[in-house]
């Protein structure tokens, strides 16, 4: 196992707005605590710990904390929580777990897969990472960096639970029942059929009512018409056509006489 060494300093002042000052200065507000001292709030350089993070390292890696001050001095930590912001992932606060380097610790190792499974290649199958970390307990120098678990010889059915794995210098707590990887068939999405659509008939009853609703009030206005036409005389027609007849036109006809 890797170690590598931070300095930190001790923090004197407490509290959100100190620390938000801290972290604008470029400095990251910690703290560290164990079984056997109690917790001290600490500063660690952003930069430094950033480095640490980005090395590959992980995070289950021995620290020496170089503690600038000569009553606490160096202490031998891992890192146990990291606090980020949870829209920008700033690291806003580190929790450092004191240990002893001959006592065992129960800690999470991360699980790499490696190569492609058969049924994967040849069969078109989905390989299903189920697990991705294990609990195991050992001492602080023989924590592995990573558990690998290989694929290549899956084919689709075949799986691996955690009871597979063995590791030489660290005991597995996790349930041995418990699937890290499967490799399944593909999943065939089907599309709906659509039913076609019923052909949709033309109102022809409507138009045949509305043209039927029309000739009958043509006929009826028919009738009407010639039933007022009987009504009328025709005394009554040759009264109308001589009041119509201009009276000056007469006279003059007398006179002529």
């Amino acid at each position: 196992m890797k170690e590598i060494v931070i300095t930190a300093k001790p923090r004197d002042k407490l509290g959100k707005e100190h620390a938000k000052k801290l972290r604008r200065k470029g400095i990251i507000p910690a703290v560290v605590y164990g079984a056997e001292t109690p917790s001290l709030p600490l500063e660690v350089d952003a930069k430094s710990f950033h480095a640490l993070l980005r090395s590959g390292l992980g995070e289950n890696v021995i620290i020496t904390l170089n503690i600038d001050d000569q009553k606490n001095g160096d202490k031998k930590v891992l890192i146990r929580e990291l606090q980020r912001d949870p829209v920008w992932g700033e690291i806003l606060h580190v929790d450092f777990q004191q240990i002893s380097l001959s006592k065992k610790l129960t800690i999470k190792v991360p699980i790499h897969l490696v190569g492609i499974p058969i049924g994967v290649q040849q069969d078109g199958g989905i390989l299903q990472h189920v697990l991705r970390e294990l609990e195991v307990e050992c001492l602080p120098t023989e924590i592995p960096e990573k558990i690998e678990v290989d694929v290549a010889n899956l084919k689709i059915g075949d799986s691996i639970h955690v009871g597979d794995v063995k590791l030489e210098k660290a005991q597995i707590l996790t349930d041995p029942q418990g699937s890290i990887v499967n490799v399944v068939h593909p999943t065939v999405f089907k599309e709906p059929e659509v039913a076609p659509a019923a052909a949709v008939e033309e109102p022809e009853v409507i138009t045949e009512k509305k043209e039927g609703v029309e000739k009958e009030e043509a006929e009826k206005g028919k009738e009407a018409k010639a039933e007022k036409k009987e009504e009328t005389p025709k005394g009554a027609k040759e009264e109308r056509s001589a009041e119509t007849k201009s009276p000056g036109k007469e006279e003059k006809k007398k006179e002529g006489k």
